[in-house]
């Protein structure tokens, strides 16, 4: 650079001298190239180093990318080989789209074709291009999930759904019998899946069984068009807050795919009443349709389904619907093969409608009803529907305001096969229509759930024992904080075979209230839940483990603050067939644990001390004892334990899941 020629700023040149006083500031030039005449001062500093090149010839494409996709495809359709399609799809994103787009029907399989002995390169060599882009997706991974049923299944998420990938999947197991179930589940960041993909799914996937697309706004009519045509095999679709999708994408899944059998929408705001009559007289095996959040879904829709399918649709969910009384008439008369129904968040059902569906003698075969925020259920509706399913077992009632006691029981009285009353936030059910249900239930009801009702509450009123309630398995009483001693010790007289009892957040319940109930179950308690129950001391467990020792699975205690080593010594003692115990945040030491870990018969696989602060690292030892047998224990807020201690446990227990 000694002997560039600067420039004095006198318009001319001279040879002898720096522009710059500096010479370090002559990098300021620009380097010497061989297409460079004359040399300028840059304005601004050049980020680029490299010699500027003014002229050069184009960057010439590969020949076979030269051709038009006519041509590829008429090569791609010729590759018999699954493997052979999966190199050529892994070329490049034009090549693996052009693949996808071919149908079975189209692939060349004559013996008279020529076999095509192409020297395409093979997928090792050629994705490297691809993968730089970022385009380059291993079929090999897209055909290796399977589910319980046998066959592929594929599940995608956020950015990992694209057409790209679901053009990749229909490459990749073609030759391995098709996808079977595909699910694909959007997010903010899912914005490269079209409707092109969908295209390429049912181009290669003709054995599609399950397909399930979830908040995909992208996806419309077209693609599930694509799909109604290419998958005719389609047994399950779930659409859940598809926006683009309206009636005539749905209507042509119901006229090409005739062995659909389930059918869930969700929150699809431009799905009406005439996709729903479409199902009804295009698929004569439905047997299964979920309906929930769909404003366009009324009257007409429900009717058209049912008068078509009655006779199969076994089972129905509807949920947030504008229907009315209408849509539950033509249900409970033409529902002659419902055996599951759900109802829930119905506003404009009044009174009427549920009574006319249980008039309707269409649902003699209902084994399960759930209704859930029904503001029109009453007791006379209640009464009807008893009387219209003399076959029901599973009963579901939560938050419906208008049914009281009389209307529970009137129920229990007409419905002379159920098994199963669960209960929950109906607040006008007390202490008098709990009595009335377990001295009117016919001998049959095994299992009692009542959550959340706040009218239940003791009353100063001895009920007369005339009848037993010798068939309740199972008690379960949570979050009824009226509930004290004498509601519970009626309970306890009524049904004297209970097995399961549950009673966790009842803070109005002591030792005399709990004690009468486990000392009248003869049959021998197997699992038992006191959580919450703060009140209770030793005395309750150490009568459970004497009484129930033989036969006691499960014990959670979790909050007894009065619980201590008592409980355990008596456990460790008297039970043998313990699984799980839970002594969260109870009174329990190291000496209780210690007796625990020595008791031979015991081979417990959950055990829970969460939060027991006494508990400290004196009790390595014996939960090491006892981690033989732990598949879980819980040390999580055991302040006593240090963390050296937690870690040698971590590590001493490696095959049991540690909460730490």
């Amino acid at each position: 650079m000694s002997q560039v020629v600067d420039f004095s700023g006198d318009n001319s040149f001279c040879p002898s001298a720096f522009l710059y006083q500096n010479p370090k500031e002559s990098s300021q030039f620009l380097s010497l190239g061989s297409h460079v005449n004359v040399y300028f001062t840059p304005r601004k500093r050049s980020r680029i180093t490299a010699p500027f090149i003014v002229s050069g010839e184009p960057k010439q494409k590969p020949s076979i990318e030269i051709l038009p996709d006519e041509c590829l495809f008429e090569v791609f359709r010729r590759l018999e080989g699954g493997q052979e399609r999966s190199a050529c799809a892994s070329v490049s994103k034009r090549w693996l789209m052009l693949l996808s787009s071919i149908c079975k029907d189209e692939i060349c399989t004559t013996k008279e074709e020529p076999k095509i002995e192409s020297d395409l390169p093979k997928a090792d060599d050629s994705t490297k291009k691809a993968e730089e882009k970022g385009e380059f997706i291993d079929l090999t991974e897209e055909c290796q999930e399977t589910d319980s049923h046998g066959y592929l299944s594929r599940s995608l998420e956020g950015k990992k759904a694209s057409d790209v990938r679901l053009a990749a999947i229909s490459v990749g197991t073609a030759s391995r019998g098709g996808l079977g179930k595909l699910s694909i589940r959007g997010n903010s960041s899912t914005r490269r899946l079209t409707n092109l993909g969908l295209k390429a799914i049912s181009r290669g996937c003709r054995s599609l069984k399950v397909l399930s697309l979830w908040n995909l706004s992208s996806v419309g009519d077209e693609g599930l068009s694509e799909i109604a045509k290419g998958c005719r095999s389609l047994e399950k679709l779930d659409l859940s807050h598809c926006t683009a999708v309206t009636d005539k994408g749905l209507i042509a899944i119901a006229m090409n795919c005739p062995k659909l059998t389930s059918v869930t929408l969700e929150s699809c705001a431009n799905i009406g009443n005439e996709s729903l009559k479409s199902l009804g007289r295009n698929c004569p095996n439905l047997k299964c349709v979920t309906l929930k959040n769909c404003p366009l879904v009324g009257d007409q829709g429900i009717a058209g389904l049912f008068t078509s399918a009655g006779h199969v649709l076994a089972k129905a969910n509807l949920q947030t619907l504008n229907i009315s009384d209408v849509s539950l008439a033509v249900i409970g008369h033409y529902g002659t093969a419902m055996t599951d129904l759900v109802l829930g968040g119905l506003h404009n059902v009044n009174e009427r409608g549920f009574w006319v569906m249980g008039k309707g003698q269409g649902l003699q075969n209902m084994k399960s009803l759930t209704i859930t925020s029904c503001q029109g259920v009453s007791d006379a509706g209640l009464d009807a529907i008893g009387r219209g399913c003399p076959d029901l077992k599973v009963f579901r009632l939560r938050k419906c305001p208008l049914v009281s006691d009389n209307g529970v029981v009137s129920f229990v009285k007409a419905a002379a096969s159920l098994e199963s009353l669960h209960l929950d936030e109906s607040h006008r059910i007390t202490q008098c229509g709990i009595y009335g249900v377990l001295t009117n239930c016919g001998g049959k009801l095994k299992v009692l759930d009542l959550a959340n009702c706040l009218g239940i509450r003791d009353v100063d009123f001895v009920f007369p024992l005339t009848s037993f309630c010798n068939s309740l398995r199972s008690l379960t009483i949570r979050g009824c904080p009226g509930l004290g001693n004498s509601g519970l010790g009626m309970v306890g007289r009524l049904c004297p075979k209970l097995t399961h009892v549950d009673l966790s957040g009842l803070k109005g319940i002591t030792d005399a209230g709990v004690l009468p109930l486990v000392q009248r179950a003869d049959a021998g308690l197997v699992k038992v839940n006191l959580s919450g129950c703060a009140n209770l001391t030793d005395k309750v467990v150490v009568e459970i483990a004497k009484v129930h020792g033989e036969t006691l699975e499960v014990l959670n205690l979790d909050g007894c603050r009065f619980v201590s080593d008592v409980s355990l010594m008596a456990i460790a003692k008297n039970c043998l067939f313990m699984s799980e115990l839970d002594v969260s945040q109870c009174g329990v030491t190291d000496y209780g644990i210690a007796v625990l870990a020595r008791a031979e018969q015991l081979s417990l696989q959950i055990f829970s001390i969460a939060g027991c602060s006494l508990v400290s690292d004196k009790s390595l030892s014996s939960l090491g004892m006892l981690g033989k047998s732990l598949l879980g224990l819980n040390i999580q807020h055991c302040s006593g334990l240090s963390y050296a201690a937690v870690n040698l446990l971590l590590e001493k227990l490696w095959r049991c899941d540690i909460l730490s």
